[in-house]
């Protein structure tokens, strides 16, 4: 029981040292990933659409 004890009071000290992101923060982040996830999925269908354009006329 002593060490259940120990456990969530250096769980609660450790919790006090964590710096959590303000709201602009994470929205800031969010906008990048979609930015980001955006431009690589656009990148990835225009090869997709020159490789197959190059396929479909070799064949």
């Amino acid at each position: 029981m002593d060490k259940i004890i120990s456990y969530i009071k250096h769980s609660r000290a450790e919790l006090t040292k964590v710096i959590f992101p303000t709201k602009e923060q994470v929205r800031n982040a969010f906008v990048s990933v979609v930015v980001v996830v955006t431009v690589v999925a656009m990148f990835l269908a225009l090869i997709d659409l020159i490789m197959s354009f190059t396929l479909s006329h070799i064949a």
